[in-house]
């Protein structure tokens, strides 16, 4: 095979393999201005701004027991049905302008399962401060370790 046929060849390989990886991903629900660090949020609970945020978090219940932000919510895995069920209903009762922001931290940031499908079905719902907590390893590494309140149980 000739160079030229080569560079073709890998060019198109190039090409699927993009196209495949756009497929597979999953498309985020947030803009980039609704993603908040450990750091702003630790920040911003600590600072004097008031009312603070609501917080809700979508762990899986051996996560939230072993920590979770102080204050935060609970109604269950982001990922199961009957959790997005009671986060629903919750949601159907406070006003769609409430500071909300929704965190996960059972495992790296990319990998999920929890944070897509809460965040979106409270943005479908019409909530228009909302915000989702980017935190890339986990939540011990991201907020316990650097020294962030943490609350355990319930």
């Amino acid at each position: 095979m000739s160079n030229r046929g080569s560079a073709y060849l890998a060019a198109g390989g190039a090409a699927v393999i993009l196209a495949l990886a756009a497929v597979a991903a999953p498309q985020d629900p947030w803009t980039r201005a609704q993603l908040i660090t450990p750091e702003q949020l630790a920040n911003e609970l600590s600072g004097k701004e008031v009312p603070k945020p609501t917080l809700i978090s979508v762990a899986f219940r051996v996560s939230y027991q072993s920590g979770h932000i102080p204050g935060s919510l609970y109604f269950g895995p982001g990922r199961d049905p009957k959790s997005l069920e009671a986060l629903k209903k919750w949601a159907s009762s406070v006003p769609k302008t409430q500071n909300t922001v929704i965190y996960c931290g059972c495992c790296p940031w990319d990998h999920c399962p929890n944070v897509r499908p809460a965040f979106q079905a409270l943005k479908e719902m019409g909530f228009t401060h909302l915000r989702v907590v980017e935190i890339p390893n986990d939540l011990g590494r991201d907020w316990v370790e650097k020294g962030y309140p943490i609350e355990r149980g319930h």
